[in-house]
């Protein structure tokens, strides 16, 4: 076999699920943003998506008291303001002011819309039997939102550390999903 051991510490990098996106959140009227990498869709119709927040992140308990938030969904062009809501905590810094977004009412949930994110969703949170153990919230996209005068440009995917690579372009293959 050519295949060699693979630290299981590294396993992360070889699954990250989707595009990092822009997580915002409200608590007591202020309003807080942070990077997310590790989110999945979990149904269609209704649409829910899980999303593993650390209760170490200082959106956490917004959104946990809340159970409210807008998923974010950047274009690559906004990769300084990603990975520095990335390395930064809202508890001491406003990361809308200090990374160039622009905050715009939602309008069925509190925590804001990005303006400059090509696509945005509000999400209830729809089960919260694993945020104790797991810190995974499921919610459900209550609302959908798209800028078709912001290009859907390339995502930047977490691979590590630092580390992102784009996605690539677009293929249609043959399918039968309705």
């Amino acid at each position: 076999m050519s295949k060699r051991a693979f630290p299981l510490s590294g396993v992360h990098a070889l699954l990250e699920p989707g595009p990092v996106v822009l997580l915002s959140s409200a608590a007591g009227g202020r309003a807080n943003v942070m990077a997310l990498s590790w989110h999945t869709l979990l149904e269609f119709e209704p649409p829910l998506v899980a999303c593993v927040i650390s209760s170490r992140n200082h959106s956490f308990a917004a959104i946990d008291a809340s159970g409210e938030c807008v998923i974010n969904l950047p274009g690559a062009a906004l990769a300084d303001a990603i990975v520095g809501c990335g390395n930064t905590s809202g508890a001491t810094l406003d990361k809308f002011a200090a990374f160039g977004l622009s905050p715009e009412p939602a309008r069925l949930v509190a925590p804001p819309l990005i303006r400059e994110c090509f696509a945005s969703l509000e999400c209830r949170l729809a089960d919260r039997s694993l945020v104790a153990r797991y810190g995974l919230f499921i919610f459900e996209v209550v609302a959908a939102w798209h800028d078709p005068a912001l290009p859907h440009e390339p995502t930047l995917h977490h691979r590590s550390y630092g580390e992102f690579m784009l996605s690539g372009p677009a293929i249609t293959l043959p399918s039968r999903a309705r």
